[in-house]
């Protein structure tokens, strides 16, 4: 009699035991899901650029090198030795798709179009738009930023930052938004070819300095290319891109923390 009590008291330990195991799983599932609810970013609240540094421990945003940043003419080192721009665009480069993932509008591109930055190849994978800008430029903050973003073999990242005022109307722009509206989330096939020559301001004179993604985990060790020249775009043109993305959709200036911005000009321009 002794034995079968202690038997179920063993019993009743056990089952006691998984009921508890059992519920401090669905505790632990349910701060899993609170943890993944949390880092969902945006750019405005709790969840603003602000408190990116914090919504994942894997997260550079709190990270020394960090983008974007507010370039000084001035305080820009000339540097005849980077040389001009290396690009590859050849005119017939296809736009896979276009997708709105919440954060902003960007065309998806085929492997064509690539440039070679220091005798390594980066292939152009995508472009999108921040508005306003993200950059700014002796403190001037453009209406939109458009970045084209390439990869390299080693899977680093080079990106080029075209800024964007309002003026006369821009004919690429107008290509690129027939295929809008999208609604967050949506993504569209295109399958079209682009000009990416057509996106590219006149002079090719520009800033380069190392710094992040702008938006999170903001990893760091991106090469940065920033266009001296704005392009043009139409207030309408904007408005469309702003009543699809998130308002100040933008991340705002970051400390150089000792890095120095470089600058190529060119002995002539196109």
């Amino acid at each position: 009699m002794k034995i079968l009590f202690a038997l179920g008291g063993i019993l009743l330990l056990a089952l006691v035991s998984c009921k508890d195991a059992a519920h401090t799983r669905n505790e632990d599932a349910g701060e899993d899901l609170v943890k993944k609810e949390e880092l969902h970013w945006t750019y405005t609240g709790e969840s603003g650029p602000e408190h990116w540094a914090e919504l994942e421990s894997r997260s550079q945003c709190g990270g020394e090198r960090q983008s974007p940043v507010n370039i000084i003419d001035i305080q820009a080192e000339a540097d005849p030795s980077l040389g001009p721009l290396d690009l590859h665009y050849y005119g017939e480069v296809r736009i896979h798709e276009v997708t709105n993932n919440g954060h902003t509008i960007q065309y998806n591109f085929e492997e064509g179009d690539y440039i070679s930055l220091w005798d390594v190849r980066y292939d152009l994978k995508q472009i999108h738009f921040h508005e306003a800008a993200e950059h700014t430029l002796n403190g001037v903050r453009y209406p939109l930023e458009m970045h084209m973003v390439h990869v390299n073999a080693a899977n680093e990242i080079a990106v080029f930052a075209i800024m964007a005022e309002e003026g006369e109307s821009s004919e690429p722009f107008t290509f690129l938004e027939q295929y809008l509206p999208l609604n967050p989330g949506e993504t569209k096939i295109i399958d079209a070819s682009f000009d990416l020559n057509l996106n590219l301001p006149r002079s090719r004179d520009y800033y380069v300095y190392e710094g992040s993604f702008t938006t999170p985990p903001c990893t760091e060790g991106v090469i940065w290319i920033i266009f001296k020249e704005p392009i043009t775009v139409s207030v309408e043109q904007v408005k469309e891109l702003q009543r699809l993305m998130p308002l100040n959709n933008y991340r705002g200036e970051q400390p150089l923390n000792g890095r120095v911005v470089k600058r190529y000009d060119f002995p002539y321009n196109y």
